[in-house]
């Protein structure tokens, strides 16, 4: 059984960290906005802040509230993770951009192999 059928747990870790970084009092405009009820949402945050999302577990009812220390926790985790991520999106950027010139610089001199007639077919 999943925690909500249709939504990949990425979906729900986005959805839960776009919540919670919602400026005060904005919250439950933003939640309306979404179309996600604040009871689907508080099982969300309890899966996601207790770990259980992963595991595919779904939060029993009556929970406790989790810790803001918890959440700074699992925010600087997101962060490192995001901070890793754009950092091998750049040095495979860069290496596609190499790469591109290195082709372009193949088809420059094989251009000019051609027209100064080096190549024999």
């Amino acid at each position: 059984m999943s925690i909500s059928p249709g939504f990949s747990t990425e979906q729900i870790r986005e959805f839960v960290h776009r919540y919670e970084i919602q400026p005060y009092g904005q919250k439950a405009f933003w939640l309306e906005e979404q179309g996600v009820s604040y009871d689907r949402l508080r099982r969300w945050r309890s899966a996601v802040f207790d770990g259980d999302l992963d595991r595919g577990l779904i939060p029993r009812e009556g929970g406790v509230v989790t810790p803001p220390e918890k959440r700074t926790g699992i925010e600087r985790q997101r962060a490192r993770e995001r901070a890793a991520q754009e950092a091998e999106v750049a040095r495979l950027t860069a290496r596609v951009r190499e790469l591109e010139q290195t082709i372009e610089t193949l088809g420059k001199a094989i251009g000019l192999g051609v027209s100064d007639g080096l190549c024999k077919g």
